[in-house]
């Protein structure tokens, strides 16, 4: 058992780089959750909107939680990382993939994902193994 363990077991040094793996798969857990949705219910996509919000939130937080407890110290500076390239890497993304462009909103994008991140971070910070 152990041995599975170690094969399977992905170990990041860097909080920010961890914390971002984190976020992505949570975020691809939740848009296969999302596309389960849209697929077996009578909605659409304008009606997911505010699900993918949540999505992203939630995968921002679980991503500095990951940061902040990888950490030593500093969880709240090492989320807030993590959050502002995760925004930064969706809204790449998207200006790249769906051709978007790029608005002042997006600031508050990015603004919103350092502070889950940040808070993700301080909680991260207080679970590390000591």
């Amino acid at each position: 058992m152990e041995l599975l363990r170690k094969m399977f077991s992905l170990k990041i040094g860097n909080p920010v780089l961890s914390g971002l793996c984190r976020a992505f798969v949570w975020m691809l857990l939740g848009a296969f959750i999302l596309s389960l949705l849209l697929w077996g219910s009578g909605l659409s996509e304008h009606d997911l909107s505010l699900y993918t919000y949540v999505v992203h939130g939630l995968a921002i937080a679980f991503g500095g939680w990951t940061a902040g407890k990888r950490a030593i110290r500093r969880g709240w500076y090492q989320g807030c990382l993590t959050g502002v390239f995760y925004g930064l890497i969706v809204l790449i993304i998207g200006f790249l993939a769906l051709d978007s462009p790029l608005k002042a909103p997006d600031l508050l994008w990015i603004a919103a994902a350092a502070f889950i991140g940040t808070l993700g971070g301080m909680f991260g910070v207080n679970f590390q193994k000591v």
